[in-house]
């Protein structure tokens, strides 16, 4: 599962990155004129408040539980997951796409690039440097799983990390297509080609932005754990010496490292109800200690007898 910490990193480390490219960029877009450049100087902008709602998520998720939040807070990091996406679609991927039409109807006159190689050649190796942190952290959140990146990403319940990922990702490939546009578009001698690679901008930002939408929403209402952590939790539950059946567990994440589990267990049948308590308590001990991530286990549990005794623990 996740590591906080890890996934902190990974945030601040893109966060002091796009600040600073931000800057370069908005600087080279007022001296050349570049909407491409401009696109991708409101794509760092977006990525910095992006980071710093996602810290705020994170801090949000990590308050103890109160009267108000008897199951804690852990959803909090699900939400700001989801605003990010959404100011990534509206802002990010609109606004740049909307420069890059509004530059193809009006373009401006080529300048000299040489401030866009320099800030693009930069802003690579500063993006390039806050992509490596996230996707260390994502694959520290995997286990050390050999699974590929897409499938990492696709399994990953923490928004901080996953969402890390897309945006440097994608701000990388912004940058090869900014870089393209300006490449091209003086090579060519054609400035309609600064306003094409800004509209790819903001499509890139579009589909990125899908992709986090899908992913928060399933968790923030309410997904569970895959098939094959639910088949290792029953395989648990039925070695148990005490149980004669179970029904299939219900869980759900409360957040990247907080998992509720529901239990429904039938017990033999010769059990008091002193033993049954026993017997719940072993089972909860021997699911946590496989998966540490399941934070609460409620068992209805049911010792078959004359008087059908059912006790809820």
């Amino acid at each position: 599962m996740a590591n906080p910490s890890s996934s902190k990193t990974a945030l601040y480390g893109g966060l002091i990155a796009n600040i600073g490219i931000a800057l370069s960029k908005f600087v080279a877009a007022y001296f050349t004129r570049s909407s491409a450049m401009l696109s991708e100087g409101i794509h760092s902008l977006v990525d910095s408040g992006n980071a710093v709602l996602l810290l705020h998520g994170v801090n949000q998720s990590q308050k103890p539980a109160d009267a108000r939040h008897p199951f804690g807070r852990s959803k909090e990091l699900y939400f700001w997951g989801l605003i990010v996406a959404v100011l990534i679609f509206a802002i990010g991927g609109g606004m740049s796409f909307y420069e890059g039409i509004k530059h193809i109807e009006h373009p401006e006159p080529l300048t000299d690039p040489l401030w866009n190689y320099i800030v693009l050649g930069v802003a690579i190796g500063f993006e390039g440097w806050a992509y490596w942190l996230a996707v260390r952290a994502l694959k520290e959140a995997a286990n050390g799983s050999t699974d590929g990146l897409w499938t990492m990403l696709r399994q990953s319940k923490d928004p901080a990390v996953f969402a890390s990922v897309m945006e440097n990702l994608a701000a990388l490939l912004g940058l090869v297509f900014a870089l393209a546009g300006v490449f091209l578009g003086h090579q060519l001698n054609n400035p309609y080609l600064d306003g094409a690679a800004s509209i790819a901008i903001g499509l890139l930002l579009m589909l990125v932005a899908v992709f986090l939408v899908s992913r928060t929403k399933g968790l923030l209402v309410g997904e569970g754990v895959d098939a094959e952590t639910l088949r290792g939790m029953q395989v648990i539950a039925r070695s148990q010496p005490d149980v004669e059946h179970i029904a299939p567990p219900l869980t759900m994440y409360l957040g990247p490292q907080d998992v509720m589990m529901a239990l429904d267990v039938e017990f033999r049948n010769d059990l008091t109800a002193e033993e049954v308590e026993e017997a719940i308590d072993q089972l909860q001990d021997a699911i946590k200690g496989q998966y540490p991530f399941v934070k609460r286990i409620f068992v209805e549990a049911k010792a078959v007898s004359a008087r059908g005794r059912r006790i809820l623990k």
